[in-house]
């Protein structure tokens, strides 16, 4: 690991070139007078010096939600189609499209970074629409509920606290993304605003024996472009590796099996070693199942949490989850709407990585299986957009439901329709922990059960075969990691086989 002093100084260094970008770092306390009775109203008053931050922000996917993808989604390499959060699908709230005018937008776009999209009406060159604050304000309990500011904020007091984001001004949107703390992500939640070296040595305060950076230390800013490349979308405005800062051979130098550590790092990730579980902090949802909507179910707490909403289905909770480990090249396989599904017995792969044994830029990566359960149409063999705010969370009619998603989506609907489950491998790339908590040898190797070989390719443990896979006859067969697919049931088996702390008994199915 860096030391703390190239810590601050990488640190010093992200934060001269945030400031000079968005000039966030001064006190703007003495330039903001208010009172201001709307968000708008500040957003004017920082236009005054910041417009071209404000044009700048207005090119980048934050904003759009969607955006070219860079050969990063397979199949999609020459598209000219934008896509993002705006138009893709997913195994958690569906698609952002359905219902009357897109109402659905109503509840995902509350964490979107400007102000009032409620609709398919919203007013994208309007620059006044920015929410500054989101990201920037530091004081005066700043948030948004319905769209609309907080009850509870101060906003003279939040126009004047401006300045660099914090992990808990990322967090207000990202640590809840699918509507609850750790839905989506497995190891990012709230528990990150507090965090101690044990649960992310790079997001832990100095004070906590971490490193205390915030999230732009690792995902570098430019222009408002944010760099970072999420599995479950299909843009990117730039990569984050480990080794932008690590230099794993001079870091390997001081262990005792340095040079074993190195023979590994053609094939496997920093992550893999360094993430040994996830969901540590609070628990991660592992399965969504809406086909048990309106069945007034009576289902124990999963992980401490509901496990059922009698208007959005049943859920499985987890805390302490071992990864799942899949080839991975930095591409992946993804469903896009309108997608043909080929066998309505088969689970749908919603995201998978793309990567071989036999693949030299593959590496072995550390992921979140999560598990959907969500409508198909039989006749048209889509899956299908449904109006869930202001409409099935609410009425529960899921005929009423399907037949408003159509038109905010434009994907009809046949009017037959069954559920179908789907899956989604999400890549963990936070939660690293202390290095003396890192993966050892026999966690893999030596009977370890960690690594199911086989399944990846290997005659068996490469340990005992004479070598890696780049070895002459330790190669079975060529495996894809998106033919390497869990079901549901053999996912919860593996975390009780390994004595981690489980949601136990799958709620709902």
């Amino acid at each position: 690991m860096k030391s703390v002093k190239s810590a601050v100084l990488f640190l010093s260094a992200v934060s001269v070139s945030f400031a000079v970008n968005a000039s966030a770092g001064t006190d703007h306390s003495k330039f903001i007078k208010g009172p201001f009775k709307e968000g708008p109203e500040v957003t004017k008053t920082c236009l005054e010096c910041h417009e071209k931050q404000a044009t700048d922000f207005m090119k980048t996917s934050h904003w759009t939600w969607k955006g070219p993808t860079k050969g990063f989604v397979r199949g999609y390499e020459k598209s000219k189609v934008e896509y993002g959060k705006t138009n893709m699908f997913n195994g958690f709230c569906v698609n952002v499209e359905g219902g009357p005018n897109q109402l659905n937008r109503g509840h995902c776009a509350e964490c979107h970074p400007g102000y009032f999209w409620k609709d398919d009406k919203f007013d994208f060159t309007d620059k006044t629409k920015v929410d500054c604050l989101i990201c920037h304000a530091q004081k005066g309990d700043y948030a948004r509920e319905d769209h609309e500011i907080s009850d509870f904020t101060d906003l003279d007091a939040a126009a004047k606290s401006v300045a660099l984001p914090t992990i808990k001004n990322c967090g207000s949107c990202h640590f809840a993304g699918g509507g609850d703390d750790g839905v989506k992500h497995g190891s990012l939640d709230r528990a990150m605003n507090t965090a101690d070296k044990s649960l992310d040595v790079h997001m832990a305060s100095t004070e906590k024996g971490g490193l205390g950076f915030t999230c732009q230390a690792c995902h570098i800013t430019k222009e408002h472009k944010i760099s970072g490349a999420s599995t479950q979308l299909a843009t990117y405005e730039g990569r984050v590796n480990c080794e932008d800062c690590h230099k794993p051979k001079e870091l390997h130098k001081k262990s005792p099996n340095g040079l074993i550590i190195d023979a590994h790092l053609n094939t496997v990730a920093c992550q893999t070693c360094h993430i040994p579980a996830f969901g540590k902090g609070k628990p991660t949802l592992l399965s969504w199942d809406y086909s048990v909507v309106g069945k007034h179910l009576k289902l124990p707490p999963s992980e401490g949490k509901s496990a059922i909403d009698d208007g959005r289905g049943s859920y499985v909770w987890a805390k302490n989850v071992l990864p799942a480990y899949r080839w991975y090249d930095g591409t992946v396989n993804r469903y896009m709407k309108g997608d043909k599904v080929k066998n309505l017995s088969k689970t749908v792969v919603m995201e998978s990585p793309f990567g071989s044994v036999k693949q030299k830029e593959a590496k072995i990566y550390p992921f979140k299986v999560y598990f959907g359960n969500q409508p198909v149409d039989t006749e048209f063999l889509y899956l299908l957009t449904f109006n869930n705010f202001k409409g099935l969370w609410e009425h529960k009619d899921w005929n009423r439901a399907l037949a408003d998603g159509p038109k905010g989506s434009g994907l009809p609907y046949s009017g037959k329709h069954k559920f179908i489950k789907t899956v989604s491998y999400i890549v963990q790339t936070h939660e690293v922990a202390p290095k003396k908590d890192a993966l050892t040898c026999g966690d893999c190797h030596l009977g370890g059960k960690r690594m199911d070989w086989k399944a990846l390719g290997y005659k068996g443990d490469p340990m005992h075969m004479g070598g890696g896979r780049f070895k002459k006859g330790t190669i079975a067969k060529t495996v894809k990691s998106e033919d390497l697919n869990f079901t549901q049931e053999n996912w919860v088996e593996k975390q009780s086989a390994n004595k981690k702390p489980t949601s136990g008994k799958v709620s709902g199915h």
